[in-house]
């Protein structure tokens, strides 16, 4: 009887007053959440004014609102640069390689991880592989230069001692995309195993046994039961990373860039850098980077939408 008064009461109340009693009953998650709600509103919120300046002929001496408005003359500029189709292309090739063999990478290295009994021995092998992570790309960078160069590289000095020819991984276009792809995934797959363990870690024990008692191989249980219990994570990794396809790391596509590989290394971030902050045409830079956010959103937006149509769940 009391329960159906509740009930009752609950569904004469507005939207507005059910809204204020679940956050006043939730009131310590929400005081928990304050400080994730602050951090996004000034450091991705409020910054985001700053947009208007894709629209402006910014002057630093005119200031913000006392420079020219020039509407989408500067994305007019961006996309009939000759620069912009080669940019495309790299960034998406440089994308599609990380997302084809860095991608599974993690989840394969997580399930190898998940397998090893001997919990001291799993915990070093994780240490190991978390440690290229907290290296900087100024160290890895360098690594590659002393394995791969032609003077000092070792994989050369190897070549050359075997009777076979130096080669010029370093300033090879062909190379420069594997490249990348390659110290990505040396320095990150292990770091990327972390979302992957923890989901695997929260799959009943009593799902395992119950599969021992049927016969079920090792192979069996990851096809049967890991696999699927991580499938949801995988996907809004997925959609997440696919949000990030206009997007590659500045620092690393900058350091491993030399004048024999511009044709393969020009990419948005670097044009950012080049145009908006050497040049000077601060207008260009923000330009740019609007339309990588509007191409992420698509993205993201397009891929969980195709995500649901399917009957998985989506980030939203």
């Amino acid at each position: 009887m009391s329960l159906a008064m509740s009930n009752r009461s609950n569904a004469e109340k507005t939207p507005f007053r059910r809204l204020v009693d679940s956050i006043i009953k939730h009131r310590w998650l929400y005081v928990l959440a304050i400080p994730g709600f602050l951090y996004l509103i000034v450091f991705k919120y409020f910054p985001m004014w700053g947009l208007m300046i894709a629209f402006k002929e910014y002057n630093p001496y005119a200031g913000f609102w006392g420079s020219q408005w020039v509407g989408f003359e500067h994305f007019k500029e961006l996309f009939e640069s000759r620069n912009f189709y080669i940019m495309l292309r790299n960034t998406l090739a440089i994308n599609i390689f990380g997302l084809v063999f860095m991608f599974p990478l993690p989840i394969l290295l997580a399930l190898m991880l998940n397998e090893v009994r001997h919990e001291a021995f799993k915990r070093i092998n994780q240490s190991i592989v978390y440690l290229p992570h907290f290296l900087s790309w100024v160290v890895v960078v360098s690594m590659t230069f002393f394995l791969l160069s032609t003077d000092v590289g070792i994989v050369n000095k190897l070549i050359s001692e075997f009777g076979g020819e130096t080669v010029t991984f370093l300033s090879e276009p062909k190379y420069f995309w594997a490249l990348l792809t390659a110290q990505n995934m040396w320095k990150e797959a292990g770091w990327g195993t972390i979302i992957f363990l923890a989901a695997m870690a929260g799959v009943d024990p009593q799902r395992y046994e119950a599969a021992v008692v049927d016969g079920a191989s090792r192979w069996r249980q990851i096809w049967h039961i890991t696999l699927p219990a991580i499938r949801p994570t995988i996907i809004i990794l997925l959609i997440l990373r696919l949000g990030q396809m206009a997007d590659v790391g500045f620092e690393q596509v900058i350091l491993m860039t030399n004048p024999l590989v511009t044709s393969v290394s020009e990419v948005f971030d670097t044009y950012v850098y080049s145009v908006g902050i050497l040049q000077g045409k601060i207008s260009i830079g923000i330009t740019v980077g609007m339309f990588k956010g509007v191409v992420g959103l698509i993205l993201v937006v397009l891929s969980n939408y195709i995500v649901k149509k399917i009957g998985q769940e989506g980030i939203y």
